[in-house]
């Protein structure tokens, strides 16, 4: 017992042990160490002492320190606000502060301008950024290489929406031409068996194969004749019936809304005035220049 009680309390001395055992003051198992708390103090004299210290005779405008109060809330606060500010209400403590710093506000921008202090930022004000440009520089290439990589995936999408739909159209040629090579088989198995005995499955071939060749002259077609081709169909025709064409119908032979009676006469105004002017004018032929020539020798 003495070792234990030697070993939770060694401030203590072995004689003075034996003699609190002896008055039955110590027994084993009952000695708890109790450890108190050092007891708080608002030591004022102290930080007096310590502000004197550290403190320094500067101007307010050195210093520009406040100290006051909340400023007046213009809206009346109910009894249990007035009392005090309930640290566990936030709104209460965080309005307590702003009536603080506006109470300091008020007093201090009138001191200010009493000594001639500006307290607005002129129009030319410069203030150096936060950050520095390094650290901006490397925001704008990480947003630029973001900027890229959107773009880079953006357009792969397009590639692999345009190498789908042109799949799809290949697939759907291939599938065409399948269906009209079965159809062509179909058509050739019917004539060997003597089923059928028209042979248009041919020309379609033909028009199939020739198709691309003759491309450009189907263009040519589509856009319509030169003025050329227009010429000569005009004159020649288009290779149907030629004889007879210019033969009279029953219709065309009772219109006479066309008939002019003064052309078709020579009895119009200036006719034979005209006609012999052009008489006059007008070059002898072959045969009476070669006799005009013989006469002449």
């Amino acid at each position: 017992s003495d070792s234990e009680s030697g070993s939770e309390d060694s401030s203590l001395s072995d004689s003075e042990l034996q003699e609190a055992f002896s008055r039955g003051d110590l027994k084993p198992g009952l000695n708890v160490v109790l450890e108190e708390r050092p007891k708080r103090r608002n030591d004022t004299n102290g930080l007096k002492q310590c502000l004197s210290e550290f403190k320094q005779q500067l101007a307010w405008v050195e210093r520009l320190d406040v100290t006051l109060g909340q400023a007046v809330d213009p809206i009346p606060q109910s009894a249990s606000s007035k009392d005090g500010v309930d640290p566990e209400n936030d709104f209460q403590r965080e309005m307590s502060f702003y009536r603080q710093a506006q109470a300091a506000v008020l007093e201090a921008l009138p001191r200010l301008r009493k000594l001639q202090v500006p307290t607005r930022r002129p129009d030319d004000y410069f203030a150096e950024m936060a950050k520095s440009d390094q650290q901006m520089q490397k925001i704008r290439q990480k947003l630029k290489s973001k900027q890229e990589a959107m773009e880079r995936s953006e357009k792969a999408k397009q590639l692999r929406a345009m190498r789908k739909y042109g799949k799809k159209v290949q697939t759907e040629i291939l599938q065409k031409r399948q269906k009209e090579k079965k159809n062509m088989l179909n058509a050739v198995k019917k004539y060997q068996k003597g089923l059928s005995d028209k042979l248009d499955f041919l020309d379609e071939e033909q028009t199939s194969s020739q198709g691309n060749k003759k491309g450009s002259a189907s263009q040519q077609i589509k856009k319509g004749p030169n003025a050329k081709r227009r010429y000569k169909n005009q004159k020649f025709g288009f290779g149907g019936k030629k004889k007879g064409s210019k033969w009279n119908t029953k219709e065309s032979f009772n219109d006479v809304s066309s008939f002019r009676p003064n052309v078709a006469h020579n009895k119009g105004p200036g006719k034979a005035g005209k006609r012999g002017k052009k008489a006059l004018n007008k070059r002898p032929g072959k045969r009476a220049r070669q006799k005009m020539k013989n006469r002449a020798r």
